[in-house]
C-alpha cells in the first residue's frame, strides 16, 4: 500500500499519481484540498472525478485521526485526543492569544524518556507517529479552531521529536513548504529532553527552525534524578553540544525550565543556572510545575517564581516566564498524555 497522502511531497504526490495514469496537475490540486481548503478525506475533494476519488482512496489513503474528546479550558485554549489507527493515543493542544495562536502537537505515542514531572511518560512508548499522522493534527486542527489561525507550531506534545527524527523532519518540510501550509520555519519549535545527537544533526539542516532544550536543572544529580536522559547525555556534553550548536547556526537556544518548589526553585539552584547559562546566545524559558496527579511535586510560589527569575536577570541572562495556559483541562505544559 502507498504512503498515507499526508507524508507525501508534492513531487512524490505527482509520481503516485502518474502510476494511476493520472496527469501532474492533479497532484496540486490535491494539495490545495488538503492544506489550503483543510479537507481530511477524498469525498471532500469534489472537483475531483468520483472514480478518480475512489480509486485515490482504495491506493493513497488519509491518516486515521479519528477525535475521541475534545476540552475547552476557560482560557480559550483547546485540546484533542485522537485515536490512531492501531487504537493509540495522542493529545493536540491549541493555544490562542490576541497576536498569534499555537499548535503543540505530538510526535508519538508515548514517550520513552520518562520525565518524572510529565505525564506523557507515564504509559511508556508505543510507537512514533508518521509524517501524515503528525501533519493530520494540525489539518485537524485548522479545520475545526476556526477563530484563529495557526500561525506557530511547536514540537511540544506527547513524545520525544528527535526520537522520530525523520518523519519529524519530513513534516516540518512540509509545514514550511509554499505549496502546503507556508508556516514560516522560525514560527515552528522543536523541543528536546537534551538528545545530543538529534541537535547536532539539526544544526546540518539548514532549516531556521527554533531549538528548545528541557534543561530544568543545572546539575547532573538533580537532572539525572527528574530526567533519566541525562544518565546517557550529561550536562556538560549537552551544554557544549548546544554551544556549538548557536554557534554554527548564528541561532538562539531556549531553554525551558521547571520550576519545583524546594527542588529547582531555590536559590542554590538560581546560582548554578545563572552560572551554566551566563555569556553565550541563549534564553531561558521559566516554567511553573504544573499539577499531575501521579507525581507529588509541588508548584512553588509566586514570590519564589519572581525571586527565582530576578536572581538570573541580575547575571544578565535572558529570561521569560511561560504562563500556563488550559491547566484546568490538563492541557498545560506537562499534563498531556497518550491515554
Amino acid at each position: 500500500m502507498a504512503s498515507d497522502v499526508c507524508s507525501l511531497t508534492l513531487a512524490e504526490l505527482t509520481v503516485q499519481l502518474k502510476t494511476l495514469g493520472e496527469p501532474a496537475y492533479r497532484a496540486a490540486q490535491v494539495f490545495d484540498w488538503i492544506y489550503k481548503k483543510h479537507k481530511f478525506s477524498w469525498e471532500e475533494m469534489t472537483s475531483l472525478p468520483k472514480s478518480l476519488r475512489e480509486k485515490l482512496s482504495a491506493q493513497i489513503p488519509f491518516p486515521i485521526l479519528i477525535q475521541k474528546d475534545v476540552r475547552d479550558s476557560k482560557d480559550g485554549t483547546r485540546k484533542f485526543l485522537f485515536q490512531l489507527f492501531d487504537g493509540q493515543l495522542i493529545e493536540t493542544v491549541f493555544i490562542p492569544t490576541k497576536k498569534r495562536a499555537t499548535l503543540c502537537i505530538s510526535s508519538q505515542a508515548g514517550c520513552k524518556f520518562g520525565c518524572s514531572f510529565c505525564a506523557s511518560g507515564i504509559g511508556g512508548w508505543k510507537r512514533n507517529l508518521t509524517t501524515g499522522e503528525i501533519l493530520g493534527q494540525v489539518i485537524w486542527a485548522m479545520r475545526v479552531c476556526q477563530e484563529a489561525d495557526v500561525t506557530h507550531i511547536v514540537f511540544m506534545g506527547v513524545g520525544e521529536p528527535f526520537d522520530n527524527y525523520e518523519n519529524v523532519m519530513r513534516a516540518i518540510r512540509l509545514l514550511n513548504a509554499p505549496e502546503a501550509f507556508q508556516i514560516a520555519a522560525r514560527r515552528i519549535t522543536i523541543s528536546t529532553c537534551g538528545v545530543v545527537p538529534g541537535i547536532k544533526r539539526m544544526a546540518t539542516e539548514d532549516l531556521q527552525i527554533e531549538l528548545s532544550v528541557s534543561l530544568h536543572a543545572a546539575d547532573d544529580d538533580t537532572r539525572s534524578e527528574i530526567m533519566p536522559v541525562n544518565r546517557k547525555y550529561r550536562l556538560n556534553e549537552l551544554m557544549n553540544t548546544c554551544r556549538a550548536y548557536a554557534k554554527d547556526t548564528n541561532r538562539q537556544v531556549t531553554f525551558e525550565y521547571i520550576l519545583i518548589k524546594d527542588l529547582t526553585c531555590t536559590q542554590k539552584a538560581a546560582d548554578e543556572l545563572g552560572r551554566l547559562l551566563r555569556g553565550w546566545l541563549c534564553k531561558i524559558n521559566l516554567i511553573a510545575y504544573n499539577p499531575v496527579t501521579e507525581f507529588a511535586y509541588q508548584t512553588p510560589c509566586e514570590d519564589e517564581i519572581k525571586r527565582f527569575k530576578e536572581s538570573l536577570e541580575k547575571r544578565g541572562i535572558i529570561v521569560t516566564f511561560r504562563m500556563p495556559r488550559g491547566e484546568d483541562i490538563a492541557a498545560a505544559c506537562g499534563q498531556l498524555r497518550n491515554a
